[in-house]
């Protein structure tokens, strides 16, 4: 028995024992064992809740093979869908069985199929909606980058899928990558306490010095000794957060970075043309008789900035045909000696350096006042307000600062479609827009509402629920906090910890009936917008997407 099988089989057994009713319903213990290694999968390589990657699944009759999937937001005219195929042997924990060619054949036709808006295709009800606003996405002229993650609790694929999946990329324009994920992955990503005390190479002159109780070092590093570097400790150099890494072509940047790489006529300026990698750690020492060339130890050392860069360089040299590929390619180092002291201080730098990468800037924020005053004012009303995404477990009483940013900008703020479809920005651009001037009753009644609101989209009441329902909760909200403020005969600007829960208590007597009229509301605006013909559920996705209806429920 593998002892990582064996930890990743405890976890699967523990979520289908705890959260059955995340699972598909009706099918037997193994098929439940094999969502449960999906969900497992999916929410650590999206590094998102257990909870969250629920909503994710697809399994079922009708999924085109595709048992978990993911669409991130557009960025520079793209945007990042990751599918999940899980195979897993319930009885068989050696880690040695390897990923069916059969699963990787599959996988290939779904995406041929799934990302052509013109091809029709049966699909059940939790993939169909999906897979539409995919298509709807590519219809307006946006471009698809496609991870494929196959899971399994074993090896990888054989050499054969490697021969089809190489041919198949010229068919995708790169577009595609498929990625192995199993359960050696998921122990080490998980294994994020681990520390790396690690030597690192420098070439050429240095600059160090003392400053402020602190260290510095700013020196030059060839790209193979970052090779090196991360094919030994892999992603637990990067703090867990393999989502700075979204691969060599969904990234333009990344895509630059492997090109220089490979091309020798640009591989000797890398240097120049790359901003750097940061590094903190606890000590680092160095000969400081040396001149040049210094070989520096360092402990429990960690990439903040410049971890696309690191992974682009090993995934570059790793696949390279050429050995010679980058060897003589430098890049800018920046080492920082901090002590734990320096805590704080170390998210102020990695805030200053991350900034332009709304990714982490939940986690960059957590530190600002107006987090730390929702922190206390959500307590004082009976909830928890997690600010930074690793604090405490789940639960109803239990609110993140991302659902809340969500939840505010839909409903207080006005901007259904920007909650939805900017969620990178809510703590970047659109940070003031929805925190400035929040109390916690407000932040904390539009979370209370927009669950709800998800809930009756997960669970609907009716038999015949609309078809807009599965783009519509950011909206229906919207609708439903407006409606309730004209019913109490108040402002937002009067909710406050005073009145919290007469409000909330009159929202929980008559949910039903706000979210009829809400419901009703959009019906009416969808039939301004376009008469009483059918509406395709890709025209659905592009309107609530584009913000259509904001004017007509406005009047």
């Amino acid at each position: 028995m593998n002892i990582n099988a064996s930890i990743i089989d405890q976890r699967v057994i523990g979520i289908v024992e705890d959260h059955p009713e995340w699972l598909p319903e009706g099918g037997d213990l193994n098929k439940k064992k094999s969502a449960a290694f999906v969900l497992l999968s999916m929410s650590t390589c999206l590094e998102l809740s257990l909870e969250e990657v629920a909503e994710l699944l697809t399994e079922g009759g009708n999924d085109a093979g595709v048992d978990g999937l993911h669409v991130g937001e557009v960025e520079d005219g793209e945007f990042l869908v990751t599918l999940f195929q899980g195979k897993y042997k319930v009885k068989d924990l050696t880690g040695e069985a390897n990923f069916p060619e059969n699963g990787v054949e599959k996988s290939m036709n779904t995406v041929q199929v799934l990302f052509d808006p013109y091809r029709k295709v049966a699909l059940n009800k939790k993939i169909a909606p999906k897979i539409e606003e995919i298509r709807s996405l590519i219809r307006d002229a946006y471009i698809p980058n496609v991870r494929v993650v196959l899971c399994n609790n074993g090896a990888r694929w054989k050499r054969q899928a490697d021969l089809w999946i190489e041919a198949a990329k010229k068919d995708y324009a790169d577009k595609v990558e498929f990625i192995h994920f199993n359960h050696d992955t998921i122990v080490n990503i998980l294994q994020k306490t681990e520390k790396v005390d690690e030597r690192v190479t420098l070439s050429g002159q240095a600059i160090i010095e003392d400053m402020n109780f602190m260290r510095v070092l700013v020196g030059r590093v060839a790209v193979q000794e970052i090779h090196r570097l991360f094919n030994d400790h892999g992603d637990k150099l990067l703090e867990r957060n393999i989502r700075r890494y979204l691969g060599l072509h969904s990234n333009r940047v990344n895509t630059a970075i492997h090109e220089t790489l490979c091309n020798p006529e640009k591989s000797d300026n890398f240097y120049f043309f790359n901003n750097g990698i940061t590094m903190v750690c606890d000590k680092f020492d160095y000969n400081a008789f040396q001149k040049a060339d210094y070989q520096i130890q360092m402990k429990n050392m960690q990439v903040i900035n410049g971890g696309q860069t690191c992974k682009t360089i090993q995934e570059t040299l790793n696949s390279a045909d050429n050995r010679r590929v980058g060897e003589s390619a430098y890049v800018m180092v920046r080492i920082y000696q901090l002590a734990e002291t320096h805590k704080d201080f170390v998210q102020d730098i990695t805030y200053a350096a991350n900034s332009q990468n709304p990714v982490d800037l939940r986690d960059l924020r957590s530190n600002d006042v107006i987090q730390k005053q929702l922190e206390i004012a959500v307590g004082d009303l009976g909830y928890s307000y997690k600010r930074q995404r690793e604090e405490g477990g789940g639960g109803s009483s239990v609110i993140t600062s991302s659902i809340v940013a969500e939840s505010v900008l839909a409903m207080w703020r006005e901007k259904p479609h920007q909650a939805k479809f900017r969620r990178k920005e809510h703590f970047g651009k659109l940070y003031s827009d929805i925190f400035k001037g929040l109390n916690g009753a407000q932040g904390l009644l539009a979370v209370l509402i927009f669950r709800a609101v998800e809930n009756e989209r997960k669970r609907p009441a009716s038999e015949n629920p609309p078809d807009f329902l599965p783009y519509a909760s950011h909206y229906l909200s919207m609708l439903i906090g407006q409606r309730l403020l004209k019913d109490m005969g108040m402002a937002l600007s009067e909710l406050s910890h005073r009145n919290f829960k007469a409000i909330h208590q009159r929202f929980e007597e008559q949910r039903m009936e706000y979210h009829r009229h809400a419901v009703d509301a959009i019906r009416d605006a969808l039939r301004v917008c376009y008469g009483e013909r059918e509406i395709s559920l890709q025209q659905l996705s592009a309107t609530f997407r584009r913000g259509d209806l904001l004017e007509m429920l406005s009047q």
